[in-house]
């Protein structure tokens, strides 16, 4: 008999704020992807927090008397994880962490951690460890608060350097080895999209909102076999197959990573080689989710990403997919 896997998924609560800019409808829905982000790295949602203000508490993204709520809550719930819906500045995680004395993640740090878990290639794993450096370097004086007692004082004067500074040159260093490693796959890349110039094969790219059926409709079109699910982030690696047009003949369709609304800067720079299929692409498929109700917001999302990515005047398609889930569809 065979037993079944038992998840231990951590008990988590996500954190947002309402501002002058954005209504409550608009809070939910965010709230409700990071819920699913959360589910996604192997959280469950307990609770969610949000509050009313101009802008966020430099010091604590969220005023002190919210964080004292949510304080109070962790501790009476056991909760292990407090995740935030928006990028934490240094100074902010660290004074959070100091308050509520728990894991604290943003909103950049839960999709780092998914890409991780979801990089199954050599490349995409180094693609994930570049971000992930990259993103942790300004962060280093979160993790070394127990350091800070030793400010000087009898032995620790003179010319040696400190853990943290050690930390960062790693880092540094780190950063610079692979940078060298995907340069040189990045130049491989560039080969093969160069014989494909050559032969004057054209490009058709997938792009679209994670989880929008990507994947799918790819395997569809190219009797390819790959990795598709009902999941964020289940392709991470560019897959590019051959296939015959019934009207213009032999064309190349890629699949790549799904967008993502406020896509991480060191994803989008980590992941640059793996997009460049898109911004190299004649057409460009963006797939949408005709089931999700809020597909226009995503569409406008996965515009802004293509323009950032500057592939804005590649010609476009909208393909509606996975209308077998809307609710009256016959």
């Amino acid at each position: 008999m065979l037993e079944k896997e038992v998840i231990d998924f951590e008990k988590s609560i996500v954190v947002g704020i309402v501002t002058q800019n954005q209504s409550e409808e608009k809070l939910k829905e965010y709230l409700d992807e990071l819920e699913f982000l959360t589910y996604t790295a192997g959280g469950t949602v307990i609770k969610r927090f949000s509050q009313k203000m101009d802008k966020p508490n430099p010091k604590t993204f969220v005023g002190t008397g919210k964080l004292e709520e949510i304080k109070y809550f962790i501790k009476d719930n056991d909760i292990k994880t407090v995740i935030f819906d928006d990028e934490l500045t240094p100074s902010q995680s660290k004074n959070i962490t100091k308050e509520l004395d728990c894991k604290v993640l943003d909103r950049t740090n839960l999709i780092l951690d998914i890409f991780a878990q979801r990089a199954e290639t050599s490349y995409a794993r180094t693609q994930v460890e570049l971000a992930q450096c990259q993103y942790l370097l300004p962060r280093l004086t979160r993790l070394w608060t127990h350091l800070e007692r030793q400010k000087g004082g009898i032995g620790l004067r003179g010319p040696g350097e400190t853990q943290l500074e050690t930390d960062k040159r790693l880092i540094s260093v780190r950063i610079k080895n692979i940078n060298k490693r995907l340069d040189k796959v990045h130049k491989q890349h560039d080969l093969g999209r160069k014989s494909r110039i050559k032969n004057q094969l054209p490009m058709i790219s997938l792009a679209g909102y994670t989880n929008a059926g990507k994947s799918t409709l790819f395997n569809l079109l190219t009797r390819a076999e790959v990795y598709a699910d009902d999941k964020l982030f289940a392709t991470l690696d560019s897959t590019i197959r051959r296939v015959i047009l019934p009207a213009s003949g032999e064309a190349v369709i890629a699949d790549t990573v799904g967008f993502i609304q406020d896509l991480p800067h060191e994803l989008v720079e980590a992941f640059k080689s793996t997009l460049e299929e898109t911004r190299q692409a004649n057409v460009l498929l963006h797939v949408v989710d005709a089931s999700d109700p809020n597909n226009r917001d995503k569409i406008e999302q996965v515009e802004d990403i293509i323009e950032q990515i500057e592939a804005q005047d590649i010609p476009k398609i909208i393909v509606m997919n996975k209308i077998d889930g809307i609710a009256d569809f016959k």
